[in-house]
């Protein structure tokens, strides 16, 4: 009996543990609100001129980055026509295929070739900020004059001097800023709709 109660303890630390650290990391995000509001006012802006969308990230942030693309496409809180965006980690027969003809490095920048226009935003996701694929894809986007939103976490790597707007999670720990950036997701997909929502 005694061992049930201490193993019952020891899951109920685990959960507070992983639920305190969880809320400490996102209360310290309120020094991204800025960037945040410029991220969404400029996604917004992009989709006015007929942009799109296009997300990007590997492993966790590559769940992240199609999450995000459905919430744009499909609604999040307000009703309102489909929005233009999409995963570049969703079309597993394009990520093969460029990955063994071209290499893992540029799945994500070829996409953009084929794909991206000047009129569209990225939205480049990447925990370390440091991933060679995602820093090749937003390379190719500052290149051909594209803007860049990353979401990062740690010091933001070598993304953060890349992007034109860089949200930082300021944690080393991979978990608790996955939870972040998929939080900031929403928050920038909700503020989106408001705002081309107030444009009509």
């Amino acid at each position: 009996m005694e061992d049930k109660k201490r193993e019952g303890n020891l899951l109920k630390d685990y959960v507070i543990k992983n639920i305190n650290e969880s809320i400490l990391v996102k209360q310290s995000l309120y020094t991204q609100i800025p960037i945040i509001q410029k991220a969404s006012k400029l996604i917004a802006h992009q989709l006015m001129s007929e942009g799109k969308v296009i997300l990007l990230g590997n492993g966790g942030s590559a769940a992240d980055a199609q999450h995000i693309a459905a919430e744009f496409v499909g609604k999040y809180a307000l009703k309102r026509k489909g929005l233009p965006a999409m995963a570049l980690s969703t079309n597993s027969s394009s990520v093969t295929a460029i990955g063994n003809d071209y290499g893992f490095d540029v799945i994500f920048e070829r996409q953009l070739e084929a794909f991206a226009t000047k009129k569209d935003i990225i939205i480049a996701i990447s925990t370390s900020g440091n991933s060679k694929n995602v820093h090749r894809a937003v390379k190719f986007a500052k290149k051909n004059k594209i803007r860049t939103i990353c979401m990062t976490g740690k010091n933001g790597g070598s993304l953060s001097t890349l992007a034109d707007l860089t949200i930082n999670v300021p944690s080393n720990n991979t978990q608790r800023i996955q939870e972040c950036h998929i939080m900031i997701g929403h928050i920038i997909v909700g503020l989106v709709e408001q705002i081309l929502l107030s444009k009509k």
